[in-house]
């Protein structure tokens, strides 16, 4: 029975040692975590999946407050917040090129369009050593925001509110864009007009035909509701949908060693939950789209529009040649 008794107490002392929560309490912070898209979207589950895992791994300490639908503002709106210090927004999923106005050059390259050839080859970048250094560029550029964890929300592809059936109709169609130079470049060498406009308004926006069309992956697709107003899809998946959850610098600060490590083990719970269910969800939704009448074209041959993208992915590769063929080569 002593014996038994001194295994027990070196069981519980082991748990008390490596157990987030297992031993003196950790103090109780709340983080404001900003998603643009529905509770239901593929992102707004893998927010609440990271919720869930940080709060269990924390025995509560740490709690999750998700914002959906974007309530707290667009994704630029949210990352002006967080990087400005308002303090209203401590965690957000953003898009990786919005950090391009902000000075982000590295992690542009993972908006590179026709860069990678599927969700396997974002992923194999995602873990590898080049992906970490491309995480840790907000930290390097002293932006005041940290990143935790990569995301995928499928490849993104071009939708209007007239039937598109190959690249040569594009031209001059007034297609939205966010403030982003490369999704900008991108829609100028497809002879198309970039058209800035708010997430918020881009329904209203394809309504009105303030703009012919625009771009996202099949989920945020269906899950904004757009096929109501533009119902034909062209499939040249330009760009896959490359997110990643930012945590400011002052927020990270709250944070005891403890909780900061469940912080990390929960984004990577989240990564493998985004990249389990991406691609079953993305299938859901483009067998639920055809029966709602969508139109949807497949691009069988890329060359046309690699060509037109030629001197944009000439442009945000320069001076990281290396690093983007590494990317490149990850695809073998």
């Amino acid at each position: 029975m002593k014996k038994f008794a001194r295994i027990v107490l070196l069981v519980s002392f082991v748990i008390f040692c490596l157990v987030p929560g297992a031993g003196a309490a950790e103090p109780g912070v709340k983080l404001v975590y900003a998603e643009v898209n529905p509770a239901g979207s593929l992102m707004g589950q893998t927010a609440q999946a990271f919720k869930e895992k940080v709060e269990e791994l924390s025995n509560g300490s740490v709690v999750i407050d998700i914002q959906f639908s974007g309530v707290l503002g667009a994704e630029n709106d949210v990352l002006d917040t967080m990087i400005g210090g308002g303090g209203t927004v401590d965690m957000s999923r953003i898009a990786t090129y919005s950090l391009n106005s902000y000075g982000s050059k590295s992690l542009s390259l993972l908006s590179i369009p026709y860069t990678f050839t599927g969700r396997e080859h974002f992923w194999k970048v995602a873990n590898s050593d080049l992906g970490a250094k491309l995480l840790n560029e907000s930290s390097e550029l002293g932006l005041g925001v940290k990143g935790l964890f990569y995301a995928e929300e499928g490849f993104r592809h071009f939708f209007f509110n007239s039937k598109v059936e190959s690249i040569a109709d594009l031209a001059g169609k007034k297609i939205r864009v966010s403030n982003d130079p490369i999704m900008t470049g991108m829609v100028n060498g497809l002879k198309a007009s970039p058209t800035v406009v708010s997430f918020n308004e881009l329904y209203s926006s394809l309504s009105s035909k303030v703009v012919d069309g625009a771009e996202q992956p099949i989920v945020n697709y269906q899950s904004n509701s757009f096929y109501e107003v533009a119902p034909y899809m062209i499939l040249d998946g330009h760009t896959l949908g490359c997110a990643e959850v930012l945590i400011t610098e002052s927020a990270w600060g709250k944070l005891t060693d403890a909780q900061k490590a469940v912080i990390v083990e929960a984004g990577k719970y989240a990564s493998e939950f985004n990249a389990s269910l991406s691609a079953k969800i993305e299938n859901d939704c483009k067998a639920e789209l055809q029966a709602a009448g969508v139109t949807f074209t497949e691009v069988n041959d890329l060359k046309a529009w690699q060509d037109a993208c030629a001197e944009i992915i000439s442009q945000f590769s320069k001076g990281m040649e290396e690093d983007y063929k590494a990317i490149l080569d990850m695809a073998r």
